[in-house]
């Protein structure tokens, strides 16, 4: 959100209290809390903000797949480079797709045993 805040109605918000800042506070504790609500309160009016999220990978991702993943990210950067480099983005895409089916699996496969093996230790109990 880089170049999206509002300047002249920043300025003109902060023109309008310096005056109230100014003569307001008798103490230099009153006089800070005061700038501190002036500038939060501009930040929050003028200045749009985004949330920033990781996208985490899931649990079951393993070290073939983050490495078939920059594999597909360096190709899919080199296409631009030839006609030679077109098929290559493709055949790794589809590789980490299995690779993903695959260890989506077998995560499953041992959750669903974990699962199993808990319900058969409880009833034996």
């Amino acid at each position: 959100m880089y170049n999206k805040t509002d300047v002249l109605g920043l300025q003109t918000f902060l023109r309008e209290k310096f005056a109230v800042w100014a003569s307001s506070g008798s103490s230099v504790e009153e006089i800070w809390h005061n700038f501190k609500n002036i500038v939060c309160e501009c930040l929050e009016r003028f200045v749009p903000y985004k949330i920033l999220r990781k996208n985490s990978d899931p649990e079951y991702y393993n070290k073939e797949i983050e490495r078939l993943k920059s594999k597909v990210r360096k190709a899919y950067g080199r296409r631009k480079l030839g006609i030679h480099h077109m098929e290559e983005p493709q055949k790794l895409s589809k590789k980490l797709l299995a690779a993903k089916r695959a260890a989506q699996e077998t995560f499953l496969k041992s959750l669903l045993s974990r699962e199993i093996n808990a319900d058969l230790s409880s009833t034996n109990t």
